[in-house]
């Protein structure tokens, strides 16, 4: 059965205060139209989440130049955790979430001369371009890179997720799923180096085999000229044996928790993601009411643990004000929808103190 992959949906956070994260993410990446908030239990995740039912706060926003959104993820009944230690290259799961921006060094002075930590300097590496590294004031790299594919242009210097660099302890063994399933089938470049510029990450002075993949062909589907192209990173440690960075820890403790993609024909992709080896962990089966929004969620994990969420998106808000909800249950899975009515959800942008 064929199935469809619009994009990245957004990159899970998770984080000890979900409104003061919003602030921020809003103030520095633009992220500052918020599809739905929600406060509910996660009934269906308690593999991940030590066996018990959790409450949860979540936030889900978009900038609406384009890219991935962000699910901004905070425990309500218990204290999220931090990782032992700080994870470092090649740890196993996502070490950090991509960033577009329209002018790299535009952005680098904007973002320093805000307050935002610097990692890195503006480094050129093969077969990434020109990119840097920032923290949020959670210990959350970013690494901001230079892209040309926009939705519109609203005069900000970022966009949205382009895509996560994600650790792995096997490169061969990890490329099937995010090769053939996720349909990253362009190998850009896969070399063993220490990469230069990249000493003050964390792990960052180590020998690593280092894999860009991106996508041949435009993506297709209701959301894919918001979401646009992306790119996912794959990175694996020679001088030293990666750990997970959610060892001992729940899904959505403190740190990046999944990377979702926006699907159609669930049940399509349930049959390649299980020829892969790569079952669903977790499929709510019907449509899932989050408040605002409605749709089928499913978990796979890649070879070492990494969660990667699948989202057919059923209902979503274009204008929450006049009550204006589309129901996408019957739309052509490829099909996407008008640039105007994706336009319109910018509607829904909100306007919060910029304290933060």
């Amino acid at each position: 059965m064929d199935y469809v992959i619009s994009g990245i949906q957004q990159l899970g956070v998770g984080v000890a205060n979900a409104d003061q994260a919003y602030i921020w993410y809003h103030k520095h990446f633009g992220m500052d139209v918020p599809i739905f908030e929600e406060r509910a239990p996660a009934p269906l995740m308690t593999d991940y989440t030590g066996g018990e039912v959790r409450n949860r706060y979540a936030i889900l926003a978009l900038n609406m130049q384009g890219g991935g959104g962000f699910e901004i993820w905070q425990y309500t009944c218990r204290q999220p955790q931090p990782p032992a230690s700080r994870p470092q290259l090649g740890d196993h799961g996502i070490f950090a979430g991509k960033i577009k921006c329209r002018n790299i060094r535009e952005t680098y002075q904007k973002l320093e001369s805000s307050g935002v930590h610097m990692s890195s300097p503006i480094v050129h590496t093969p077969g990434a371009g020109d990119h840097f590294f920032v923290e949020d004031p959670y210990g959350n790299p970013f690494q901001v890179v230079q892209a040309n594919n926009w939705f519109q242009n609203r005069n900000e210097l970022t966009g949205g997720i382009y895509g996560a660099l994600i650790g792995v302890s096997d490169i061969d063994a990890s490329l099937p799923l995010y090769r053939d399933v996720l349909g990253y089938d362009q190998l850009t470049y896969d070399a063993t180096e220490v990469v230069d510029g990249w000493a003050g990450l964390e792990g960052g002075k180590q020998k690593v085999r280092r894999v860009i993949l991106r996508h041949q062909d435009e993506r297709t589907g209701a959301f894919a000229p918001l979401l646009g192209r992306s790119e996912i990173e794959l990175v694996q440690s020679l001088d030293r044996e990666g750990e997970s960075i959610y060892r001992d820890r729940y899904w959505g403790d403190l740190g990046f928790i999944h990377l979702c993609f926006d699907v159609r024909n669930m049940d399509g992709l349930r049959e390649a993601c299980k020829e892969s080896g790569h079952p669903f962990t977790v499929d709510s089966n019907d449509s899932f009411d989050m408040g605002e929004a409605a749709g089928r969620f499913t978990y796979v994990e890649d070879p070492d643990g990494t969660l990667i969420e699948f989202v057919e998106t059923h209902k979503v808000p274009i204008a929450k004000k006049i009550g204006w909800y589309l129901n996408l249950k019957n739309r052509p899975p490829r099909k996407p929808l008008p640039r105007w009515m994706l336009k319109s959800m910018g509607l829904n942008r909100k306007r919060v103190p910029m304290t933060s």
